[in-house]
């Protein structure tokens, strides 16, 4: 048996991939961005995509889906951002509810950024409407680490459900994957040109791998290690790179004996790309991203974890759904 989803502010699939593992179909998406709407529909040729504002459409038609699932723009409540919550115009966690309010799945999945958690008292508000037809489990913050993804990515999830029994969400027990299982010394994809040069006023911490060595928000990846969380803004120097001569942790040694900056690039040291940022996320190798390379970039940001999603969509295909699932690790 397949449940039924619609997939709100889909992006480039991440979440309907991995639903889809867990014996979903996806029958309907909506995403603003052309080019997240154009991988989508690559990925999806089956499901209905709409490429526009979900303010103006009407969800009484999807009625009786099973799954209702999506993560609104997450800008008003980043730490990265202004923080501005609902005056932010980019907040649309209340056209979230009007969907789920007017489809009436048997569930819903909410996912978002762990920046909402201080906004609690407005998510209360907003999905005060929703508990009176659903039990809703959460806010919960979760790492993708644990769940098997080679990133680590802390996410808020919220589940509601109609059934009476509390929906319990998965617990992440893998052992969390290195980095170097997806990475390799050859670029995947087209290379990034972006170079890695030292900060002038480098910010230290205990870790190589952490604070700030070199210009923009890209850190070194420890391949030993889930990389850190893959940035939509990256692309440039935001872009995560790798040490391939392996220089970080004695340049590292270096500034914490109270030696001077060094000068210049890095040498032996490469930006990822973008199917690299992908793999890291948990997408298929056979996913192929549209538009230039900035939107790619910032389309792989902004996805939700395939493997992350997978998890939540076997959880609630045992729990509420009715239907024993065994777990399996996604295809590439």
């Amino acid at each position: 048996m397949t449940h039924t989803a619609i997939d709100l502010f889909s992006g480039a699939g991440g979440l309907s991939l991995g639903l889809q593992e867990a014996g979903f179909e996806s029958l309907f998406a909506i995403e603003i961005d052309a080019d997240a709407a154009a991988t989508y529909r690559a990925c999806f040729p089956r499901t209905e995509v709409h490429q526009g504002d979900i303010r103006n459409m009407d969800f009484a038609h999807w009625r009786g889906v099973d799954l209702v699932a999506g993560g609104p723009p997450c800008q008003p409540f980043s730490i990265g951002g202004l923080r501005r919550g609902w005056d932010d115009h980019r907040d649309l966690l209340p056209e979230f509810v009007r969907a789920v309010m007017e489809a009436r799945p048997k569930a819903f999945l909410l996912e978002n950024v762990p920046g909402l958690v201080s906004f609690g008292a407005y998510l209360a508000d907003v999905l005060a409407p929703l508990s009176e037809l659903y039990r809703i489990a959460g806010p919960r913050l979760v790492n993708t680490a644990d769940f098997g993804v080679p990133q680590s990515r802390r996410r808020l999830i919220v589940i509601g459900t109609r059934d009476a029994a509390p929906f319990k969400m998965p617990d992440g027990d893998c052992a969390h994957m290195p980095s170097g299982m997806v990475l390799t010394g050859e670029p995947l994809g087209q290379a990034n040109p972006s170079k890695i040069s030292f900060a002038k006023r480098p910010d230290l911490r205990p870790n190589p791998y952490h604070g700030q060595l070199f210009n923009g928000g890209g850190h070194p990846i420890d391949l030993a290690r889930p990389a850190p969380t893959i940035l939509a803004s990256a692309g440039g120097n935001k872009t995560h790179f790798l040490d391939l001569e392996h220089r970080v942790p004695g340049y590292h040694a270096h500034l914490a004996a109270g030696g001077d900056p060094f000068k210049g690039e890095l040498p032996g040291a490469r930006r990822l790309t973008v199917l690299e940022s992908a793999a890291l996320q948990s997408f298929p190798g056979r996913v192929v991203f549209s538009g230039p390379r900035s939107s790619q970039y910032r389309q792989v940001g902004n996805a939700v974890a395939p493997r992350l999603a997978q998890a939540i969509g076997v959880a609630l295909s045992e729990q509420v759904l009715g239907r024993s699932f065994r777990r399996k690790r996604m295809a590439a």
